[in-house]
Parts: C-alpha cells; sequence; structure tokens
C-alpha cells in the first residue's frame, strides 16, 4: 500500500482499465488541481474536460450511467459539488425509487487543502453527512486513511446494487499521508 495520493492514482488507474468507465470533470484533461496528477494512468480517451457548470457535469453523469457507462464524476471540492446537488439528490438518489433502472456514477468529490494556503472558507467545506442525510439511495465514503482509498473504489466499481457511490478525500492528505 503506498502513500494517500499513490493509492488515489492507483484506483483511478484500476477504474480507468474497465470499458465502461469515462472521467468527467474540471482538471480532468488539464492541470488545476491536485486531482489532476492523480490520472496520470487515465488514457486520454477516458477524460472528458467539462466546463465549470456542475449541475450540467452531474446531469451528464446520469445520463451515461442511464446509457449503461460507469462516469467518474470528479469534484475537487464539496463546496462546487453543492451545485450538483439537484441532480445528485433528486435524480441520481431517486431513479432506483423511481423507475428499474440500476445506474451507477462515481463522485470523486474533495475537502479543500487548508494547507500550505488557506483558500478561505468558501472552499474547505466537507458536507459529507449532511449528504448521508439527503441520500438514501448513494453509498457516500470519506477516506480518511491511504489503505481506505482501493477498497473503496473497487467496492464503488463492481457493485451490483444500483447503487451510486460519493467518495470524499481530503486534499490535505495528498502530501501528507
Amino acid at each position: 500500500m503506498g502513500k494517500y495520493k499513490d493509492e488515489l492514482t492507483r484506483s483511478m488507474t484500476m477504474l480507468s482499465e474497465h470499458p465502461d468507465t469515462i472521467f468527467i470533470g474540471q482538471s480532468v484533461e488539464s492541470e488545476g488541481t491536485a486531482m489532476f496528477g492523480t490520472l496520470s494512468g487515465v488514457p486520454a480517451n477516458k477524460k472528458k474536460e467539462m466546463p465549470v457548470c456542475e449541475d450540467f457535469q452531474a446531469g451528464i453523469a446520469n445520463g451515461l450511467a442511464l446509457a449503461g457507462k460507469i462516469p467518474i464524476s470528479i469534484y475537487p471540492r464539496w463546496n462546487f459539488l453543492l451545485l450538483a446537488a439537484n441532480q445528485i439528490v433528486n435524480h441520481l438518489d431517486k431513479f432506483s425509487m423511481i423507475s428499474d433502472y440500476k445506474t451507477k456514477v462515481i463522485i470523486r468529490v474533495g475537502i479543500g487543502a487548508e494547507r500550505p494556503i488557506h483558500p478561505q472558507a468558501q472552499h474547505i467545506g466537507d458536507f459529507t453527512e449532511s449528504f448521508r442525510l439527503m441520500c438514501q439511495n448513494i453509498d457516500i465514503i470519506r477516506l480518511d486513511e491511504p489503505e481506505q482509498i482501493f477498497p473503496a473504489y473497487q467496492k464503488a466499481l463492481n457493485r451490483a446494487d444500483g447503487k451510486s457511490t460519493i467518495l470524499v478525500e481530503w486534499g490535505d492528505y495528498h502530501n501528507e499521508k
């Protein structure tokens, strides 16, 4: 087992080997966030850069899942994912309750790093517990330790229960653990 960032990189590479996965988000094809570096093992044809329009990104992920793909939808910070709450809470979480569809979206979200420079309150939110209260059919896993990362992503990829997964990582741990 490697360090936190190494385990994220290993997990993204493993996800990319599945024929139905596709990675979408900001800083997926070009640098801009710490998450970009963890996608080094993902082939370019598996990555689709999204505009800064989080609700739109979540809607695309939902559509891809309905079409049988497994989108890995990446949000660098919880504060940005809040803008996608409509698509996640009102649609993705409810698909199994209102239809026979078994969709699977893997959402990767970060708790913004505070070190070495504090980016201020609008970038460091942790809404893990709030989303757990709002989502009945989405598994939400906070990745506190490096050894949790790879098994959590394997579970998210291999689950057959029609549940999506939100995996929460700590930006500060990319360089600290």
